[in-house]
């Protein structure tokens, strides 16, 4: 195909009326014809062009589909057929529609342009016939594709050919040949490209995993290589994805098999394969509750090696209390000096906060990420602050006195001493000094280590400080007299503020005081937006927190309602579910006063991030289930929140308000199963909360099915 046949009609297209991801593809018709100009420099910049805006992130356009048949006919006249018919698999496997475009749309042109691919699958570059594959078995089209595969198989020889073809049978044939090529792959003297393409084809068709496959595994390890050149962006990482398919299985037998092939890997005399190991097992950590207990060991060995130390760190963070045993090699790490000592005392203030304060004591200055986990201490777990040492709180007070004090380290030593209360009072001059210079966070320290001399500082700041501090200066010595004047005044100049953050920070603090700042009332109703204000998250978050505010100074839910119901209005796209949360959240407070406010609740269910809240506050204002069928629905819903870590707290609590005695046998199984599994259950999305988050996921699962089972035991007796 010559390049006129294929520009014959571009121009003839509305491309000015199609979108791709950067806006109207007008565009499109010069990045096609540059493509294939002459000017290599320019044809580059074309290819990562088209790439950016027909399949921006994984989600194709209207113009995606459109662009298909030019794209291909380059491909058919030897443009860029490598570059250009990864793209073309891209756009075909592509789910995330955008404008309007229709399911299926994107799919369907690259099907229709079969003709065109299908014949590169035997040409002569191997790295076209590599992508030929991948782009056809993309489309999904098992009845032109999969013949010619099958025929390509018997005569390939290129590892990573064949190896895209084994997986394109996988994926179209599953229940047939693709069962006897991943076993002849397995062979020992097939290619490491072939054989762990064929590890991989063995999890898809969900096999049984054997000693074969293990024995198979090792020696390919580090196994990256392998996969480079492969074009599935999804398993770049081969020990990760073996080790997440294994754990995905949710048998013992193959959490054992997933954790031997970590445990032999983390023990291999080699930097690369541990390398690859270190994050396999960082990332098994976040998703099994039973692999920090299992790989603890390997782990915190692999600290004595330098090489290995740094990333063996990072995975540290994830084993919760098996990390205690570490505490020796920590401490020896956090004893030598760079930033590779901050990271590991960093981990043994958790894990040995008392062995690890006199370490503190000692480099301070050098040690920021350790001062951040002291001053962040996780009280729950460790039933108290960072342990007072007065070697640190020495090193403490000579750090506040360095004039180029900035950054997060006065916010830390500050919360540090706050948290030492009285026991830090020989730090107050230094804390004094720093008034001026940190308003926002020096007041709560000077209230917390003396707060007779905080008095007259705190008075002075409230009223002539700089208007940035006045409001945390006001707040700390209400805390200490009981004094309101001065927290009103500043209170009410914080309402006025253009910054809806200061706006949301005063209301809360105004609903705390309760009646006693009734005098705020006004100013309060001036705070909240009016329709010439844009409509931001940060502007409906302060306008949630004034109306809350209003009622409990006032009583009436009269004023609150209203506001919230039009913040639960404004929020119906996915960017402002955590404003739409916290307005539920408001609602549920106000009880069966909200009651006006149910149709916009009940259509928050169908959100699973939404859905608690929104149930919780439903039942808060009496919308209790009357039917059974009602009630099974509502708890089907809680429970497949926590099932997909959509804010699975926030589905126990409503659970909870649902009452856990009413739970049938089923939905109690289905609590139990949450609580007891091996998989993780989310609750932030955070990895580095992954644990702990799920830590606490337990113990309230735990708690909310105790309660249902002493309920039916009492109602056992009660019957009996």
């Amino acid at each position: 195909m010559d390049l006129v046949q294929v520009f014959a009609d571009l121009d003839a297209q509305p491309w000015a009326e199609l979108e791709h991801a950067y806006g109207s593809a007008e565009d499109l018709p010069g990045q096609l014809r540059a493509l294939a100009g002459a000017d290599e420099e320019a044809a580059g910049e074309a290819l990562s062009e088209l790439y950016s805006s027909l399949l921006h992130q994984g989600s194709v356009y209207e113009a995606s589909a459109r662009a298909v048949p030019y794209l291909a006919g380059l491909v058919a006249a030897g443009v860029r057929a490598g570059d250009l018919l990864v793209l073309l698999g891209g756009i075909a496997e592509s789910e995330a529609v955008h404008d309007g475009t229709p399911p299926g749309e994107c799919q369907a042109a690259v099907i229709g342009q079969l003709p065109l691919i299908l014949p590169l699958v035997d040409a002569e570059d191997g790295a076209v016939r590599q992508a030929a594959v991948w782009a056809a078995v993309r489309t999904g089209a098992v009845e032109p594709v999969l013949p010619v595969l099958l025929r390509r198989w018997e005569r390939e020889e290129q590892p990573l050919v064949r190896a895209e073809l084994l997986a394109g049978a996988v994926l179209l044939d599953p229940a047939g040949a693709a069962v006897g090529m991943v076993t002849a792959a397995l062979e020992a003297d097939a290619p490491g490209e072939l054989r762990i393409a064929a590890v991989f084809g063995s999890l898809d068709l969900g096999l049984p995993w054997t000693g074969t496959h293990h024995q198979t595994v090792l020696p390919l390890l580090p196994a990256d290589q392998l996969v480079a050149r492969r074009f599935d962006l999804e398993r770049t990482e081969p020990l990760h994805h073996i080790v997440d398919a294994l754990l995905d299985r949710d048998t013992s037998a193959d959490r054992e098999a997933a954790f031997a092939l970590l445990d032999f890997a983390l023990r291999v005399p080699d930097d690369e394969v541990r390398a690859e190991a270190l994050w396999a097992t960082e990332q098994a950590c976040v998703s099994s509750r039973s692999a920090p207990a299992r790989l603890a060991n390997p782990l915190i060995a692999l600290l004595d090696d330098p090489a290995s130390a740094r990333p063996a760190l990072s995975a540290l963070d994830k084993l919760g209390p098996y990390a205690v045993a570490a505490t020796p090699a920590l401490a020896v790490l956090a004893s030598q000096g760079g930033d590779l000592a901050d990271r590991a005392l960093k981990a043994l203030a958790v894990a040995d906060p008392e062995r690890a304060a006199p370490l503190l004591a000692r480099d301070l200055s050098e040690r920021p990420e350790a001062l951040g986990a002291a001053c962040g201490f996780p009280y729950e777990s460790h039933g108290g602050p960072f342990p007072y040492h007065p070697e640190l709180l020495i090193a403490a007070r000579a750090r506040l006195t360095v004039p180029e004090l900035e950054g997060n380290e006065p916010i830390r030593l500050t919360r540090l001493l706050a948290s030492w209360g009285e026991r830090a009072a020989p730090a107050f001059p230094e804390l004094a000094a720093l008034l001026g210079r940190f308003p926002a966070f020096v007041p709560a320290a000077l209230a917390a280590v003396d707060p007779v001399r905080a008095v007259v500082p705190l008075e002075e700041a409230a009223v002539s400080g700089p208007e940035r501090g006045r409001f945390a200066a006001a707040r700390a010595l209400h805390t200490i007299t009981g004094d309101l004047e001065p927290l009103l005044t500043v209170l009410a100049a914080e309402l006025a503020a253009v910054d809806p953050h200061r706006v949301r920070q005063a209301a809360r603090a105004t609903a705390d005081l309760g009646k006693d700042a009734a005098v705020l009332v006004p100013p309060l109703r001036t705070a909240l937006g009016t329709d010439d204000d844009p409509v931001t998250t940060p502007r409906l978050d302060a306008d949630v927190d004034i109306a809350l505010a209003l009622w409990r100074l006032t009583g009436d839910p009269g004023e609150a309602l209203p506001v919230i119901a039009a913040v639960l209005e404004a929020t119906g796209g996915e960017w402002m579910r955590w404003t739409a949360v916290n307005a539920a959240r408001a609602a549920a407070r106000l009880g069966p006063a909200a009651a006006t406010l149910r149709p916009a609740l009940e259509r928050g269910l169908a959100d699973p991030e939404r859905a608690p809240s929104m149930a919780l506050a439903l039942l808060a204002t009496g919308a209790a289930p009357q039917h059974r069928a009602d009630h099974a629905r509502l708890a089907d819903t809680l429970l497949s929140c926590a099932e997909r870590h959509a804010d699975p707290m926030g589905a126990l609590e409503a659970l909870t308000a649902l009452g856990p005695e009413s739970l049938t046998e089923a939905e109690l199984h289905r609590l139990a199963t949450l609580a007891e599994r091996d998989h993780r259950v989310w609750g932030t999305g955070l990895e580095s909360d992954a644990v702990s988050s799920d830590t606490r996921f337990q113990e309230a699962a735990r708690a909310l099915l105790r309660t249902a089972s002493a309920s039916r035991r009492t109602d056992a007796r009660a019957t009996g």
